[in-house]
């Protein structure tokens, strides 16, 4: 069973930074992909950073120069480190891995979430 673990939400003023981390647990091979997402009750869930294990990253449009993802492979983690917050950046994010099992098939997990209030 593959566990994802957030954490590092919390709540910050406009213009302050959060960072997040999420780490997966369990028996495995590797990770893939991985990604920070966020929701906002009665909204869609929507991709906020993406990197693949090349290293390659993308962001959405709103928060580009503003955050950066990066991944430790050693570890199985993804961090997220978020600056000049603004109010609309108060979500639930949550992590999503693309793991790679023993057996070779890829499976899809999420965290949990965690809170993230930026206040005005």
């Amino acid at each position: 069973q593959v566990q994802l673990v957030e954490s590092g939400g919390g709540s910050v003023q406009a213009g302050g930074s959060l960072t997040l981390s999420c780490a997966a647990s369990g028996r495995f091979s590797s990770v893939s992909a991985m990604a920070w997402y966020r929701q906002v009750p009665g909204n869609q869930r929507e991709l906020v950073a993406h990197i693949v294990d090349s290293g390659a990253t993308t962001y959405r449009d709103s928060v580009k120069g503003r955050f950066s993802v990066s991944r430790d492979n050693a570890k199985n983690s993804v961090g997220l480190i978020m600056h000049s917050l603004k109010p609309e950046d108060t979500a639930v994010y949550v992590c999503h891995m693309l793991v790679r099992h023993l057996g070779g098939y890829i499976m899809p997990y999420w965290g949990k979430g965690t809170l993230v209030t930026v206040s005005s």
